[in-house]
């Protein structure tokens, strides 16, 4: 076959040592292990309520089926360019009643009326002496790859897109709940203020800072109903139900779904093998290789042989020997100006080329979203321990207020600003849980885990 034989450049960057080597991210991190991704990676929460919610989306998710149609329909088209390969045979046939004319023939004669018939089989092979319908099926073939490959990646981004949709509810349900608790802290500062200015123990400026602060709580508050609210919605729109028909339960959750082991992260060697869009940017490098001889084999003759047999003329003589007809012959179809062709081939290679930068981009791109992922998550553990050592201090500072409270040297708005300041340690722990959480469905989203159809139907 003429035109180049595909195997993986051996300069594309899927092939470098730094490209299959450790994550960067990785190193010195206790809460990330080089261990394999999980295919059903979710099972590592052990909420039931995130299987349930992932099980639906699976089983109704209107771009999973978007993608399982587009799949058969590529299948058919690869089917369809395999049939090239096939001998062609096509049947014709005909009955009339009629008179025909006689000096149609030359003949001064009336021809009497009859019935006559026409049928004819014809059967063709295109010999494919150069490749050309062998590479055109070798990049149907790879193309079709590269479909399977989009499905798996939609069925990533479905998982992970459920997953994200339900811990950002309930983790906006935790944040909603500090909220809550600081303002009513607030509130009962704001009414202890009030009292103390009649007593003419505060000012009015107090007062007023007071009432400033209870208007900024407020004003946090609708916009966190909002967006869980909105991640409620998104999470039905997923699992293929109405908008109006979101899970009023998960209103109340307020707790969200995290890994407390090691997250299993693998290597850059099993990402590459793993991330469906490295798998697909590499199939259309394929079928792009597969082009060029597709263009190529136009240069050469396309010789094609054929058989056709029938038989034509009046009932009566049907199929006798002066009805019966046959031909054998073979065809030629050759492009003599090449210049076309010769400029086809230059833009198959230019496509060839297009598609090893895609597939290096591709790669690229791949890498930086884990060595992203991993990064942010890594800051943000650091984070939390920050706030869970505020949050800490301000557990004793209200432990303290109240001891001073007791002993007559401290007063009840000491107790309550003490208790405020441990509401919002507790809301700025609550806000960076909620993106650890984000930042572990991140992770797994990157790193592709999850698309193998086979694993998911087991689980």
């Amino acid at each position: 076959m003429v035109g180049p034989e595909y195997s993986l450049p051996g300069d594309a960057l899927v092939n470098g040592s730094a490209e299959k080597g450790p994550f960067v991210g990785a190193k010195g991190q206790s809460a990330l292990a080089i261990a394999p991704v999980p295919d059903g990676w979710w099972k590592l929460y052990a909420d039931s309520r995130l299987d349930g919610l992932i099980q639906s989306a699976l089983a109704a998710n209107t771009d999973l089926r978007s993608a399982a149609a587009n799949l058969e329909r590529s299948h058919a088209l690869l089917a369809e360019a395999k049939t090239l390969r096939e001998p062609s045979v096509t049947l014709n046939g005909g009955l009339d009643y009629g008179q025909v004319a006689g000096e149609q023939y030359l003949q001064r004669v009336t021809p009497p009326l009859n019935w006559g018939y026409e049928t004819e089989m014809t059967v063709g092979y295109d010999l494919d002496l150069f490749g050309g319908i062998r590479r055109g099926i070798e990049a149907a073939s790879a193309e079709d790859d590269a479909v399977s490959a989009a499905d798996d990646l939609v069925r990533i981004n479905v998982v992970a897109g459920t997953a994200r949709a339900y811990e950002l509810a309930c983790g906006v349900g935790l944040e909603l709940v500090s909220s809550q608790r600081s303002l009513a802290l607030q509130r009962q500062s704001l009414a202890l203020t009030e009292r103390l200015m009649v007593r003419g123990r505060a000012d009015d400026l107090d007062v007023t800072r007071q009432r400033q602060l209870v208007s900024e709580l407020q004003e946090s508050i609708p916009s966190l109903e909002a967006a869980q609210k909105n991640a409620l919605l998104q999470l039905a729109v997923l699992t293929g139900r109405a908008p109006a028909q979101y899970d009023t339960d998960l209103e109340s959750c307020s707790r969200p779904p995290r890994v407390l082991s090691a997250l299993p992260v693998g290597d850059g060697a099993a990402l590459l093998k793993r991330r469906p869009d490295v798998r697909q940017a590499e199939r259309l490098l394929a079928a792009a290789t597969a082009e060029i001889g597709v263009a190529t084999a136009q240069l050469y003759p396309d010789i094609q042989i054929g058989l056709s047999g029938g038989s034509i003329g009046v009932v009566p003589d049907a199929f006798t020997s002066p009805t019966n007809l046959w031909s054998l012959g073979i065809a030629v179809n050759w492009q003599v100006n090449q210049d076309a062709v010769r400029a086809k081939i230059v833009a198959a290679n230019a496509g060839a080329k297009l598609a090893l930068a895609n597939f290096d981009g591709t790669v690229l791109q791949a890498l930086r979203e884990v060595e992203s992922a991993l990064n942010n998550y890594g800051h943000d553990l650091q984070k939390e321990g920050s706030a869970i050592d505020s949050r800490n201090q301000a557990e004793r500072a209200v432990n303290e207020a109240r001891r001073l409270e007791l002993g007559g040297r401290a007063n009840e708005l000491s107790v309550l600003d003490a208790q405020r300041t441990l509401a919002n340690a507790n809301l700025s722990l609550a806000e960076v849980q909620a993106t650890i959480s984000d930042d572990q469905v991140a992770i797994f989203l990157s790193l592709g885990g999850g698309w193998q159809t086979e694993s998911l139907a087991a689980k």
